[in-house]
């Protein structure tokens, strides 16, 4: 199909658009990158550059010898895979509940829902109902009080409501319960709307930090976010903390290697993990958008 004149005009614009996006969006992370093995003074004074000649490792030595690093990475983890397999749990039985035309009072319920999007108990009464659950400097206190996202819900409701009936009614027809109709006929066939929402809770619980400063007192429950900001912060160097201008230099350029360090190790396994959720991604995120 030949396309005209006009065609081919707006086509180079849009190529040339998405071209600028990609390298404002990819140079911040180069810079990044790089920086995280260049001595501070010679990337002040030359910039990036690709010589090896000032490259250094002494910004991840000093991260990855520090044993509350190692640790806080775990926590991590941990926090972030309960905290996804909590929330897809949670949200994806709610969103399927409510994709029943046959459930009585659906509306109000998603009117309840809804509401708490734009209003919440707020700071003070939270922390009061964790604490007198027993949850505070637990790991409860990171995974259960957001495990249940009315967005995932309402992703979750609309992808269901898009799988036919006819499915359901055969099986019902063929002698199925509806925990058997959802577990081999529908959780099969909702793969992508699980991954899209695995990997937004996932990355969400990651780069949280909020909720461990206020609920966890204990430092080896620390994660990875909160270890590497009490890093950061100790390593700050204040104007009128040193007289001596050398250490003062010397505490600067510790700081400098650490942040670009800390950024790239705390990034690594989102950026790991993404491709292989991308296919059901690209998916599962246009749910939904048709209608």
């Amino acid at each position: 199909m030949n396309n005209s004149r006009s065609d081919r005009i707006i086509l180079l614009i849009n190529k040339v658009i998405l071209c600028l996006i990609v390298v404002l969006v990819l140079f911040p992370l180069l810079y990044v990158l790089l920086a995280s093995f260049l001595e501070p003074n010679a990337l002040l004074k030359k910039g990036i550059f690709i010589s090896t000649s000032d490259w250094t490792f002494e910004g991840y030595r000093r991260i990855l010898t520090d044993g509350s690093i190692v640790r806080g990475f775990l926590n991590s983890i941990l926090y972030s895979a309960g905290f996804t397999i909590v929330t897809v749990l949670v949200c994806i039985l709610a969103g399927y509940t409510l994709s029943a035309d046959q459930l009585v009072g659906r509306k109000t319920i998603m009117v309840f829902f809804l509401i708490t999007m734009f209003f919440n108990g707020g700071l003070i009464p939270t922390y009061l109902v964790i604490k007198d659950l027993g949850m505070l400097n637990t790991i409860w206190a990171i995974i259960i009080p957001n495990a249940i996202n009315v967005w995932f819900i309402i992703l979750a409701r609309t992808y269901f409501k898009a799988i036919p009936n006819e499915l359901k009614e055969a099986a019902r027809i063929d002698g199925a319960s509806e925990f058997k109709i959802f577990l081999k006929i529908v959780m099969p066939l909702s793969k992508p709307i699980i991954f899209v929402i695995a990997l937004y809770a996932f990355i969400g619980q990651w780069n949280a930090y909020f909720d461990a400063m206020i609920y966890l007192e204990d430092q080896a429950l620390y994660p990875l976010q909160l270890v590497l900001r009490a890093i950061l912060i100790q390593n700050e160097v204040q104007p009128g903390m040193i007289s001596d201008q050398l250490a003062m230099a010397e505490l600067q350029r510790i700081s400098e290697m650490i942040k670009y360090s800390s950024i790239v190790l705390a990034s690594l396994p989102l950026i790991v993990m993404y491709p292989f959720f991308q296919k059901y991604f690209e998916k599962g995120v246009m749910v939904g958008s048709l209608k």
